[in-house]
């Protein structure tokens, strides 16, 4: 039995090296559109072989059969709720989507450390109660917790709900945040003073309850603008709860792959803020702003454009640039902009995409939208790439985006967008703003890109609009 334990245990290590490997290469490959798909194949497989030598330690169940039946079981739910859900959702809701699978993913990692808790008071001296072990139990407490929470009001934001239609204004919310944080560390210090005791039960409620309500109080009063942003520190906090979660139960791969979640998580924050030239701290405790003012001064009204009219100056462009924004999702025109995109190339013209590192609700949303209408790589790039040519743009579409080519950002300090980098639209020869209606968008800023010389509008769903594009060459 002794050379069957160390045979399993051996193999469980190699298991959790290859697991390993499989994360690394995977988040690699994540880090590019073109090999997007294979780097979470990889991840999946990474996964896969980290559930399997988790059960294969002999530790882990003793239930038996039975044990092993009530786990496969889960898994199989899982995998089928999961695949539905994936398959269902839409793609203006899939920001909501990823929202949930952080708070999923903090949620696991808090059961987990709870559920340890309890295999200690029911098997007291089975499982390690140093220091080092109680306060990593207590983390992962608290900042899955965080995250688990955190995320649901994300999603609730993300998904429009009534309550969140007007930004939610905590008094004194930096104070009150900390307090409760104190209240959690509080909590983790009586459960590491008595981890098998009544003092430590309470401990644990106390940590549970405070860090529950921090990930509300924490987000709720963030706006919806930035929730992007949030999504992304959210995610790195499901990956550190993760790699917390992994040491009081002494596994090597959930710290791993944790470490892994959590650092690209941070680093993806931090590249999001700068695109925003924002800083991390100032967007989680600055308090909610009221929604801007219009600006003063002479007030100008914008031209609008018939399609047809459009189609002939498209027609004559040699060069096309396409700034996609949320507003494309909405309007699910991604397909109808790859067939757009087709037909241009045919007329011997060229087209970019200049996509803003924030355009969209979650990192990443237009790029996926594109993907999926088998838009090429090459052609999708990114802001920095595309601003020292836009001068030289004959046409740039601006579809459903506002804030990131509002050139406020540039020239007018009064601005809340001051300061933060846009795709500079503005300075093609003529700009066509693809809008349902003439309202001032999601985060309720006036653009007076609509309103220059060089820009017309053309209102109407963007679907629409732009198939009625693709017609009009058809018919030429």
């Amino acid at each position: 039995m002794d050379f069957l334990a160390i045979k399993d245990e051996y193999i469980c290590i190699i298991l959790y090296m290859i697991s390993a490997v499989f994360f690394i290469m995977g988040i690699k490959k994540l880090g590019k559109a073109d090999t997007a798909r294979k780097g979470n194949f990889l991840s999946s497989i990474g996964m896969a072989t980290a559930v399997i030598s988790v059960l294969i330690s002999q530790d882990v169940i003793e239930g038996g059969i039975l044990g092993y039946g009530i786990i496969a079981g889960a898994i199989v739910a899982g995998t089928v709720v999961g695949f539905i859900w994936a398959k269902k959702v839409e793609m203006t809701g899939m920001p909501q989507l990823v929202a949930l699978f952080n708070g999923f993913g903090g949620l696991s990692s808090m059961l987990v450390a709870v559920a340890q808790y309890c295999a200690l008071r029911g098997a007291t001296g089975k499982i390690s109660t140093d220091a080092f072990t109680s306060i990593t139990l207590g983390l992962t407490i608290v900042i899955g917790a965080v995250a688990f929470t955190g995320s649901l009001i994300a999603w609730a934001k993300l998904a429009g709900l009534k309550i969140f239609k007007k930004n939610i204004v905590i008094p004194g919310k930096n104070i009150i945040n900390s307090l409760i944080a104190l209240v959690a560390v509080a909590g983790i210090v009586l459960y590491c003073i008595a981890p098998e005791g009544v003092l430590g039960l309470v401990g644990i409620l106390v940590t549970v309850i405070a860090s529950l309500v921090l990930g509300v109080t924490l987000v709720i009063t963030i706006g919806g603008g930035d929730m992007p942003v949030i999504i992304s520190f959210l995610n790195a906090l499901s990956g550190l709860a993760a790699a917390f979660a992994g040491f009081p139960i002494s596994n090597t791969v959930l710290i791993v792959s944790g470490c892994l979640v959590g650092a690209s998580g941070v680093i993806l924050t931090l590249i999001m803020c700068k695109a925003m030239n924002k800083t991390f701290a100032s967007l989680l405790f600055k308090t909610a702003k009221k929604k801007a003012s219009t600006a003063t001064g002479e007030h100008k009204e914008p031209k609008s454009m018939s399609v047809e009219d459009a189609y002939l100056i498209l027609e004559a462009a040699k060069n096309v640039v396409i700034i996609p924004g949320y507003g494309m999702a909405v309007a699910q025109a991604q397909h109808a902009v790859k067939e757009l995109t087709d037909v241009l190339m045919d007329n011997g013209c060229e087209v970019n995409f200049a996509i803003h590192p924030v355009a969209g609700r979650m990192p990443g949303h237009m790029n996926v939208l594109l993907a999926e209408a088998n838009v090429p790589y090459e052609q999708l790039k990114t802001s920095d790439e595309m601003n020292p040519q836009m001068s030289n743009v004959d046409v740039a579409i601006v579809i459903g985006a506002n804030d990131v080519v509002n050139p406020a950002a540039i020239n007018d300090e009064s601005s809340p967008l001051y300061g933060m980098p846009i795709v500079n639209a503005y300075e093609a020869r003529t700009v066509f703003v693809l809008k349902r209606g003439q309202g001032t968008g999601f985060s309720g800023i006036e653009n007076p890109l609509f309103t220059m010389d060089n820009t017309v509008m053309i209102y109407g769903d963007a679907k629409q609009t732009v198939s009625q594009l693709v017609v009009e060459y058809e018919n030429d």
